[in-house]
């Protein structure tokens, strides 16, 4: 059983109408109750990998046609906690164990990160919008020990993730500020990453949520709230898994997630 929270604080800083440096700060605090060896009760908190970049708007806002596509790239540094620890029974002994990877608030190598997205205007106060970002993480392995049995799985892989989000958003009526939105969204960890290795233990998976949401503007501040509700979700076998004809492996996925953001514009 995982619970997790994770605080993201990303920072804009616009050079132009069009060029923008950007940030993420994520921190992680999270609790599991592994019922398989090493058995314990993990509690994990810490600062994760941040990502510092660049992004530019295709076009001069705003645009004649009420539609925009920006572009961004980003740097992942390994600032995060990669091999946090706790007291778990193993073997009939106490002993330090490795956290779990999915409580692990970094990985522990360097990435880069590729991301779009575009609105466009459809009809009074409503819009369509998109989002995709694309991690890369060319590192094979981080060399941090699972504890795991299996074959292959002795060490945490370094994995590429991916996420994309579309739907609409309609201004609600009489409410200056205020507007509801639906959509979809996938995310997940691929069984194989497109640039280096990928052995050790990883959990691939997809997930399709429906992505209902609220946002309000007042003034400088923005503040919004999304409940993706999980539709659809799959975990093929890992590298190490189809080499070794291991067709159970282990997955853990949320049934619903709230995702709440505050920002201000100074």
């Amino acid at each position: 059983e995982n619970h997790q929270n994770i605080f993201d604080i990303g920072i804009e800083y616009r050079l132009n109408h069009r060029w923008s440096i950007i940030a993420d700060v994520p921190v992680y605090n999270g609790t599991r109750n592994q019922i398989y060896p090493p058995q314990g009760v993990f509690q994990v908190s810490g600062l994760g990998d941040i990502t510092i970049g660049a992004q530019r708007w295709l076009f001069r806002p705003p645009t004649e046609n009420g539609g925009n596509l920006a572009f961004s790239a980003s740097v992942k540094l390994p600032t995060g906690i990669n091999n946090a620890t706790g007291s778990a029974l193993y073997q009939g002994q106490i002993i330090k164990a490795t956290a779990d990877q999915s409580l692990q608030p970094g990985d522990g190598t360097w990435g880069f990160n590729v991301a779009t997205q575009g609105y466009k205007s459809l009809w009074r106060r409503a819009s369509v919008y998109g989002q995709a970002t694309y991690l890369f993480s060319p590192a094979d392995t981080n060399g941090v020990a699972t504890f795991r049995s299996q074959p292959g799985q002795g060490v945490m892989s370094a994995t590429d993730q991916y996420l994309y989000r579309a739907g609409v958003s309609q201004g609600v009526p009489k409410i200056r500020g205020l507007a509801l939105s639906l959509g979809i969204r996938g995310e997940g960890v691929p069984v194989r990453d497109l640039l280096g290795d990928s052995n050790g233990f990883r959990r691939p998976g997809f997930i399709s949520s429906l992505d209902p949401g609220l946002m309000l503007n007042y003034k400088r501040d923005t503040f919004s709230i999304n409940g993706p509700w999980a539709l659809y979700r799959n975990r093929p076998p890992s590298v190490p898994e189809i080499q070794n004809n291991t067709t159970n492996g282990d997955a853990f996925f949320a049934d619903y997630t709230i995702i709440a953001s505050i920002s201000h514009h100074f």
